[in-house]
C-alpha cells in the first residue's frame, strides 16, 4: 500500500480538540479538592535520581519492544534493521500526543518510507502486539487481585461510588447496541456483496484487511516463539520497573511493596487507555484514586493518598512524556534520512 490517503484538517482538529478537551477535564477531576502548595511540596523534596533510574526501563521497553516487532515481521520475509524499528516505534508514540491511538498508523507508515514493508501488513502486527500487552496486562491484574485484593476493592468502590449502577446500565446498553450494528452489517454484506465487487474499493479494502491478517497470523509462523516470549516478558518488566522504582523518589511511597508495585501498573495502565492524548488527565486521576486506595488498605489517611498519589502521577508521567518528546523528536531527523536513503536506493 504505498499511497496513504491525507487526512482531513477539520477532522484531525476536531479529534485534536476533543481528546484535549476529554484531558482537560480528567485534569480538573484529579485537580479538584487539591491544594497545589501541597502538591508542590512533593516536587520539592523528590529523589530524582530514582526517576532517572526508572527512565533507562521506559527506554529499554522501546528497544525490547523494537527487537520483538521485528520477530513478527520476518515469518512474512522482512528483515528491518533494529534501529529503524525502534526510531518508527518513538515517532509513534510521538503522534499518540496529538490524537490517541494515531500513532500505530503512524509507525506503520513510517515503516514503510525506511524499509518497504506494506502498511497493512506492519498494522495487522501492531493489532497483534496489542493483543499480547493485554495477555500481559491481565497477568499483572491478576497478580495484584491476589497480593492486593483489599486495595483493588477499595478503588473499584471508590470509582463506583453512587455512579456504579448508571455506569453499569449504560456500559451494558452500549455492548447491545454496538453487538446489533455488527450483526446487521454483517446480514447487509452478505446481501449486497456481489455488487460489492464491482467497485474497485471493495478489492483495496479487501487486500487491505488480507495484509491485516498476514500480520495476525504472523505468530504462527514465527521460528522464534522462546524470544518473543521473552522480548514480551522484558518489555513488561521494563515497564513495572519504570513505574516502580518512581516510588523511591517520594518519602510517602518508597516503602510501597512489589505487590504494591503491581497495583500502580495495572492502576497507571487502566488511565493511559482512556483516550486523551497523552493520557494526560486520565492517569493522573487514576493514581490519585489508585494511591488513596493503598493508603486506604494500609489504615492510612486516604485524603493524604490522594495528594500523594497526584504527585507521584505528575513526576511519572512528566517522565514518561519526555521520553516520548526526545525519543519521537529525535526520529524525525533519522527517520527522513533513512527514508531518503531508501528512496535513493530504489532509483538506482
Amino acid at each position: 500500500m504505498e499511497q496513504i490517503k491525507k487526512p482531513n484538517p477539520l477532522k484531525t482538529f476536531l479529534t485534536i480538540a476533543i481528546s484535549l478537551g476529554i484531558a482537560a477535564l480528567f485534569m480538573w477531576l484529579a485537580l479538584k479538592g487539591m491544594e497545589f502548595k501541597k502538591i508542590a511540596g512533593y516536587f520539592a523534596k523528590a529523589n530524582y535520581l530514582w526517576v532517572f533510574i526508572a527512565s533507562i526501563f521506559g527506554i529499554l521497553a522501546y528497544w525490547f519492544r523494537a527487537i520483538r516487532w521485528n520477530l513478527l515481521l520476518e515469518p512474512m520475509g522482512y528483515q528491518i534493521s533494529n534501529s529503524n524499528s525502534f526510531w518508527t516505534i518513538s515517532f509513534g508514540y510521538l503522534m499518540n500526543l496529538t490524537i490517541p491511538r494515531s500513532g500505530e498508523l503512524a509507525r506503520a507508515t513510517a515503516l514503510f518510507g525506511v524499509e518497504k514493508v506494506p502498511v497493512e501488513k506492519s498494522f495487522g502486527t501492531i493489532i497483534l502486539e496489542r493483543v499480547i500487552d493485554l495477555i500481559c496486562m491481565v497477568g499483572f491484574l491478576g497478580l495484584t487481585l491476589i497480593f492486593k485484593y483489599k486495595a483493588f476493592l477499595a478503588f473499584y468502590s471508590y470509582i463506583t461510588e453512587e455512579k456504579g449502577k448508571t455506569a453499569t446500565t449504560t456500559s451494558n446498553s452500549t455492548i447491545y447496541i454496538f453487538g446489533g450494528i455488527l450483526i446487521l452489517a454483517a446480514i447487509l454484506f452478505f446481501i449486497f456483496r456481489k455488487k460489492l465487487e464491482q467497485f474497485s474499493i471493495y478489492q483495496k479494502v479487501l487486500n487491505f484487511a488480507k495484509g491485516i491478517v498476514d500480520g495476525l497470523t504472523s505468530i504462527f509462523k514465527m521460528k522464534q516463539k522462546v524470544k518473543f516470549i521473552a522480548y514480551s516478558l522484558a518489555i513488561w518488566i521494563c515497564y513495572y520497573l519504570a513505574a516502580y522504582l518512581v516510588c523511591f523518589s517520594l518519602p510517602e511511597t518508597s516503602q510501597f511493596t512489589f505487590a504494591d508495585g503491581f497495583f500502580i501498573i495495572v492502576v497507571g495502565t487502566l488511565g493511559m487507555m482512556v483516550p486523551a492524548s497523552g493520557g494526560i488527565g486520565a492517569f493522573h486521576l487514576a493514581l490519585k484514586f489508585g494511591i488513596m486506595a493503598l493508603f486506604l488498605s494500609m489504615g492510612k489517611n486516604p485524603e493524604e493518598g490522594g495528594e500523594v498519589g497526584l504527585s507521584y502521577a505528575f513526576i511519572s508521567h512528566t517522565m514518561q512524556l519526555v521520553i516520548m518528546l526526545v525519543l519521537g523528536a529525535v526520529s524525525i531527523p533519522i527517520l527522513t534520512k533513512a527514508r531518503n536513503a531508501a528512496v535513493k536506493n530504489q532509483k538506482n
